[in-house]
């Protein structure tokens, strides 16, 4: 019986894998280079195929370290995602992994909220941060970052492109399709709503401000007691959809500033007994793609197409030969209806 070849006791190199497929180390590195068309114009199908075949034979795993020095890329795509539980972060990071997948980026997240720190220490072919500031101390960071040569994509509702891309994705325009929705059949309206957005309301325009502005403009009194805050997780705002459709004098409708918000409304209207939209109707922010999982299914607002579109902006981003000025991708939003809001649905008995 043959024997098993054993692994080589140490690491193997592309001196070994150029050997074993019998062409030359210029050649392994052109197949490992990840540049498109490595098999096509640079290396025949054949020839790559023997590469490749040799290395798994050696387990040969490319150092990557070494490439990056030599190319200047790293393969490496960073996402800093301010709230990971949150259904959007999670659709940002899965759409992301999935274009980077098709070009043989790894995608990284990072879990140190100093994002700045973090890039400091692992280097990227591009970074995509969601939770910048507007202060004097974020610009400066990204200054620092851009004059480093670190490629950036930054979601802000605010910043404009200055070395590095915006996404802009202007929630508050939906925010008042929301209330115009719900306006259009109840007027007692309540809203589930995080911490910061009530709080700085009156400073400056949040997702809590269409609500308030459209009950006015409607002439409906605002019942304080009807507004509920959570910390900007799932059980706070679960707790809080709780409290407050537990109120003797509850709403028909809530407004809730996330999907996230709008999901654990439902679910607590469930645990309460009561049917959703029939006895409340609920109304998300963002158009997650867990608004389509829960029944009955999420009305919600946001843009269509957002995260395969975004995670291209932020994959092309990273494979571009040379380094762009910066762009301003705008996404609109619009009213994606569901089954929360549709009091014309017949009537569920069942949870």
């Amino acid at each position: 019986m043959a024997q098993r070849e054993h692994a080589p006791s140490r690491r193997p190199t592309l001196r070994m894998v150029a050997e074993r497929a019998g062409v030359s180390t210029a050649t392994v590195s052109y197949v490992f280079s990840g540049r498109a068309g490595a098999t096509g114009a640079g290396v025949a199908e054949a020839t790559a195929a023997r590469v490749l075949a040799a290395a798994d034979e050696l387990n040969y795993r490319p150092n990557t370290a070494a490439r990056a020095i030599r190319t200047g890329r790293s393969g490496m795509v960073q996402l800093s995602l301010h709230m990971l539980s949150d259904p959007w972060s999670l659709a940002v990071a899965e759409a992301v992994n999935a274009e980077a997948n098709k070009h043989g980026l790894t995608t990284l997240i990072l879990a140190d909220g100093d994002w700045h720190a973090a890039l400091d220490r692992v280097e990227s072919d591009v970074a995509y941060l969601d939770g910048v500031g507007l202060d004097e101390e974020a610009a400066a960071r990204l200054g620092d970052l851009v004059r480093r040569g670190q490629r950036l994509v930054v979601f802000s509702e605010h910043l404009e492109p200055d070395g590095f891309d915006v996404i802009r994705s202007d929630a508050i325009p939906g925010c008042e399709l929301a209330m115009d929705h719900l306006l259009e059949r109840h007027t007692a309206i309540g809203c589930i709503a995080a911490e910061g957005a009530v709080r700085l309301a009156g400073e400056q325009v949040t997702r809590y401000t269409p609500y308030v502005q459209k009950l006015a403009a409607a002439g409906i009194e605002r019942d304080p007691a009807w507004t509920a805050t959570y910390a900007e997780t799932q059980a706070s705002a679960f707790t809080a959809a709780i409290e407050l459709l537990s109120r003797e004098h509850r709403p028909t409708a809530v407004y809730a500033t996330t999907d996230f918000a709008a999901i654990a409304a439902i679910n607590a209207a469930h645990m309460l007994g009561l049917r959703v939209p029939h006895d409340v109707a609920v109304i998300g922010v963002g158009n997650t793609p867990d608004a389509r999982l829960i029944a009955p299914t999420l009305t919600t607002v946001g843009p269509t197409d957002f995260y395969e579109r975004q995670a291209r902006i932020i994959v092309d981003r990273a494979l571009e030969s040379d380094p762009s000025p910066g762009t301003l991708h705008e996404f609109s939003w619009t009213l994606l209806p569901g089954g929360s809001t549709d009091l014309d649905a017949p009537v569920s008995r069942g949870r």
